[in-house]
């Protein structure tokens, strides 16, 4: 049975900073997306609740014009009681009739005028919920328009980094299969503790990368004799020493330039 190679510190290290240059240049694919997906998706929400809320001014017109159509039945249903009382109040035979009568004649009167009184605030209703329609069609129509241009912005780059990306991640993927859970579970930690997502970065100038503190000399010897993985006491990041940096980037170019 043929013994299993063991992977040495300096080959986990390479394959962490390989890990890291791809995670990398996933992060610059969707920093040139920027906020445009959150924008589309807010216009997305916009456009549909003014849709919404033009329904619902909508429904509430056809409820306005339903109230107004019921109250003219009742003033036309008020004028036909006026005049069968009317009619009756000349064959009464005794002054009660006919002031009964007239007290019916009046109530319906008032319904009438009080019909008229609903009608005429049912049409202001009317009036102002189409000026308020007009306003929201204009509302809406602007932002479908702007939907429309964000969302060819972002189709457009989709279409130039969509492909690149789903390679990306695939690799990504692979390249943590051969990495130890322990460190793959490390570096995914440190990456969502640091800013910029860098987990795994070389010494730079005798500073870790992206960093000011001074990295001790004894320290950077240790680095560079890859021997074990360090990391910086101030970040929490692996360091790896630039020469190792400087041929794993050279390599992992050289792959995203085939992707």
């Amino acid at each position: 049975m043929a013994k299993k190679k063991e992977v040495t510190v300096e080959e986990r290290l390479r394959a962490l900073y390989d890990l890291q240059l791809i995670d990398s240049r996933v992060d610059e694919i969707r920093n040139v997306r920027g906020e445009l997906p959150l924008e589309v998706r807010d216009l997305e929400d916009e456009v549909e609740g003014l849709k919404t809320r033009l329904q619902k001014l909508d429904d509430s017109l056809v409820d306005l014009d339903e109230q107004i159509k019921s109250k003219k039945n009742l003033i036309e249903e008020a004028k036909a009681l006026i005049k069968k009382y009317t009619e009756q109040q000349k064959n009464v035979r005794n002054n009660r009739e006919y002031n009964s009568l007239t007290k019916e004649v009046e109530f319906q009167d008032l319904e009438i005028q009080l019909a008229e009184k609903h009608i005429k605030e049912f049409k202001a209703q009317i009036e102002q919920k189409n000026e308020v329609i007009s306003e929201t069609k204009g509302r809406l129509k602007e932002r479908e328009d702007h939907l429309k241009h964000k969302k060819g912005e972002l189709n457009d780059i989709l279409a130039e980094t969509e492909k690149e990306e789903e390679a990306l991640l695939a690799k990504s993927e692979d390249y943590k299969k051969t990495i130890e859970e322990r460190l793959v579970i490390a570096y995914n930690r440190i990456r969502q503790n640091v800013k910029n997502g860098l987990a795994v970065v070389p010494i730079e100038r005798g500073a870790s990368g992206g960093s000011f503190f001074t990295i001790p000399p004894q320290v950077q010897a240790e680095i560079a004799s890859r021997k074990k993985i360090i990391t910086d006491e101030h970040s929490g990041r692996i360091l790896v020493d630039s020469a190792l940096a400087a041929e794993q980037k050279e390599k992992m170019e050289k792959m995203f330039a085939k992707l």
